[in-house]
């Protein structure tokens, strides 16, 4: 039985791994791919979202515009950090072909939407970048905030933040936003920083990929290889790539690769906590607790699905 995923990314390198991670999960069938701003622009995000679904032979999976700024901005200019980290195409410069077909008319805000109202239980969003297009959908439909199920890349709750000492980076681009979703969402898992950090690739794995000899293989390695090259200079103790955007649609498949805790949540919107994602102490008592923190995670499973998924996938594609 399979269960219908949203991906709503800003596709850096991590999102690419995630959205192959989808591809490569029979469990899942995706229903569209979202782009919101955050490791790059929006047109550079769904453009490079396009551009894997046709590597991967999925033209089938619509891709949609989401916001391109933050709730209390008026634009958006992609920080110096995410361009050393993903590259200025946000794809490590890795080059594949640009897709055959374009962006979708209708608004991701829509899309996710109707399809909460067509799909309900059956369906499950993944935001992993910021949380600007889940809030503008939560407002856009009174019903959407009981109704969705989401996991999401984002925040920090038993470790600093990356970004600044109490902020992660999707959340820090709009805590507006993230306050918004955390605190009216009825069912929400934080895939945060307190697990995605212990998720670890090396070139040791990139290279399986290599030697796949195929055009998919080759995309995937020279990607996260540039990745593991940004973080052996911003994270040299860490000996890899964080797995963040994989490890939600990870959880999204198998809830069991995580343990949780039950926590109502929400965001500080100012002061020098800006970003932190927190409990909500007005809700403290309340016996329904709508939000579950990924406090630890089944590293060495995990991992081994990652391989299994995204190896099997690249190796369906065409030969270099």
């Amino acid at each position: 039985m399979t269960r219908k995923i949203i991906l709503d990314v800003d596709t850096g390198i991590d999102d690419a791994l995630a959205i192959a991670y989808a591809l490569g999960s029979k469990e899942l069938e995706l229903i569209g791919v979202t782009g919101t701003y955050g490791n790059v622009l929006v047109p550079t995000g769904t453009r490079n979202a396009l551009a894997i679904l046709e590597l991967f032979g999925r033209t089938d999976v619509p891709v949609f515009a989401g916001p391109d700024h933050a709730r209390a901005k008026e634009s958006f200019e992609v920080l110096e950090i995410s361009q050393f980290i993903h590259g200025k195409n946000g794809i490590g410069e890795a080059q594949i072909p640009d897709a055959k077909r374009q962006v979708e008319a209708k608004s991701a805000v829509d899309f996710m939407v109707e399809s909460v109202r067509e799909y309900g239980d059956d369906l499950v969003i993944v935001p992993v970048g910021p949380l600007t297009t889940v809030a503008a959908a939560m407002e856009a439909d009174e019903e959407f905030a009981a109704n969705a199920h989401i996991v999401n890349m984002g925040g920090a709750l038993t470790v600093p933040g990356n970004v600044t000492p109490w902020a992660e980076a999707n959340i820090n681009q709009d805590p507006e936003a993230a306050d918004l979703v955390f605190r009216n969402a009825r069912d929400i898992t934080m895939i945060g920083l307190d697990v995605t950090l212990q998720t670890l690739l090396t070139k040791e794995e990139t290279a399986e990929w290599e030697a796949l000899g195929t055009v998919g293989g080759d995309f995937l390695a020279a990607a996260t290889n540039y990745y593991i090259g940004a973080y052996d200079e911003i994270a040299p103790y860490l000996g890899g790539c964080g797995l963040h955007d994989p490890l939600a649609v990870g959880v999204a498949v198998d809830p069991s690769l995580v343990t949780t805790l039950d926590i109502n949540l929400k965001t500080d919107t100012e002061g020098e906590t800006r970003g932190r994602t927190i409990g909500d102490e007005t809700r403290l008592n309340d016996p329904v607790k709508t939000g579950h923190v990924a406090v630890g995670v089944d590293v060495e499973r995990f991992l081994a699905e990652l391989m299994r998924r995204l190896t099997d996938l690249a190796a369906g594609t065409a030969a270099r």
